[in-house]
């Protein structure tokens, strides 16, 4: 057990280098910011679109961050026949010692981290685990993913995979340089109504797909409470010093799996992105806090609304919008439009031509009625123990096992470090865009060209 006892200024000091984000994004060269070509594949790196990594029998795994969301993947991993937890690491002691307690009690042993923001190196060092799960703040994930690929583990980081196109080179290169597995942990695209619907557009039910939306709408201002731990007390920074969709992937990762973007026959292109005026996290901080507090001394430049729109290669169009902070009903909105109907979420409906009256939708039981047909055969699989096990409905479980799955059968992963690096790209480009006053921004390529070859994602038995 390797501790030491966080300081006020280890604590809170991350806070200070969000200030320069959005500074650091405008001084970035013109290549990272996507507005030239890739730069070359570094001499020796290996592709990683269809990699596949040598099988492995008893999956040795180790834990960075064991709060809101890395709690719960702790204890369901553990659960996983063919896992061993061999280490967490978290700044907090009582957390760490919560997610142990979690994991014992199902036959685990884990080495302990806590205290020091770098332990989590250490840990790399002693413990050699197969795979590390990222769940800790946003400026946090890059530094950690190249870290532990450079220890020799496969990487699994939480949403989005980080906040710059630096930092997303960083974690192309170095998954190519090591041969490592780095994914970017979208677990919404292992939702049953998600997972249906690719079945569905891969099935040709809707056509040729043309048109996307997706949004993550869900109102978060109460985190802002959290203000010495927790998920508020570092996103709330976020929303302070950055203006754009600074959460696009619970949306736009399952849509961009529909098109099979950066796979074979379609790639991201352009996107431009507008904000609306802040004020819903000033009104909430002068109602909730006290006038000299932190959240009401500073101007709040998030808009409260985001809009990005994309246009892919081929010319095919995506709606993704981001609100976390005005009082309305949650949704990830999903829909995809196609030549012959179209499919959407929030609540679950469809339109198809020659089904139904598609100038109407259909709903209900009607609706389950008709997409019976459908259903995923990795919700047939494992869709009941994944509501038993939870997280999110089912999804976070599915996720994760999926995760061990092809780790121990050599199997390629579902969302490669390209797709993570593409769709988590759109936080600063839109925050470029915003600043430009709405102008296009070029998404880089970081297959670099690669796409081409890459197969689509498959339908999972």
């Amino acid at each position: 057990m390797k501790t030491k006892k966080p300081s006020q200024t280890e604590r809170r000091g991350f806070i200070k280098s969000l200030g320069g984000v959005t500074a650091a994004m405008a001084a970035l060269p013109a290549l990272a910011r996507g507005q030239a070509a890739a730069p070359p594949r570094k001499a020796g790196a290996k592709y990683m679109g269809d990699f596949a990594a040598p099988k492995i029998a008893k999956v040795r795994i180790a834990i960075i961050g064991v709060g809101g969301r890395g709690r719960g993947h702790t204890s369901r991993l553990a659960s996983i026949e063919g896992t061993e937890i061999v280490a967490i690491s978290d700044l907090y002691e009582d957390l760490a010692k919560r997610s142990e307690q979690r994991v014992v009690d199902k036959g685990h042993k884990p080495e302990l981290y806590f205290g020091d923001p770098n332990l989590y190196r250490t840990m790399l060092t002693e413990v050699k685990p197969d795979m590390v799960v990222v769940a800790t703040p946003w400026e946090d994930h890059a530094p950690m993913g190249v870290a532990a690929m450079r220890a020799g583990a496969h990487v699994f980081i939480e949403t989005p995979i980080t906040v710059t196109l630096d930092e997303m080179w960083q974690l192309v290169d170095t998954s190519e340089e090591t041969g490592r597995h780095c994914m970017h942990m979208e677990n919404v695209c292992y939702g049953r109504e998600e997972l249906l619907y690719l079945n569905m557009v891969r099935q040709g039910v809707i056509g040729e797909v043309l048109h996307g939306e997706a949004a993550y709408i869900h109102d978060l201002r109460r985190q802002m409470k959290q203000e010495e731990r927790g998920t508020g007390s570092w996103r709330t920074h976020h929303y302070i010093n950055r203006n754009g969709n600074l959460y696009p992937c619970h949306g736009l990762g399952p849509v961009a799996q529909y098109m099979s973007l950066g796979r074979t026959e379609d790639t991201f292109g352009r996107v431009v992105s507008f904000s609306s005026p802040s004020r819903a996290r000033a009104l909430y901080a002068k109602a909730n806090f006290p006038a000299d507090h932190e959240w009401n001394t500073k101007e709040f430049k998030a808009g409260d609304i985001s809009t990005s729109i994309i246009k892919t290669a081929l010319g095919r169009t995506i709606m993704v919008q981001w609100d976390v902070q005005s009082p309305r009903p949650y949704s990830r909105h999903n829909l995809i439009q196609g030549t012959k109907g179209t499919l959407a979420g929030f609540p679950n409906r469809f339109a198809i031509e020659g089904v139904n009256n598609f100038h109407e939708w259909t709903e209900g039981e009607a609706w389950e009625e008709f997409v019976a047909q459908y259903e995923h055969p990795l919700i047939k699989r494992v869709g009941e123990l994944a509501k038993k096990m939870g997280g999110h409905g089912g999804m976070d479980f599915i996720e994760l096992y999926r995760m061990v799955e092809c780790l121990q059968n050599g199997l390629p992963l579902d969302q490669n470090v390209y797709e993570g690096c593409l769709w988590s790209s759109v936080g600063p480009l839109s925050e470029k865009s915003v600043s430009e006053g709405g102008a296009p921004q070029d998404f880089p390529d970081f297959t670099r060209g690669n796409w081409k070859t890459t197969k689509p994602l498959g339908i999972i038995a």
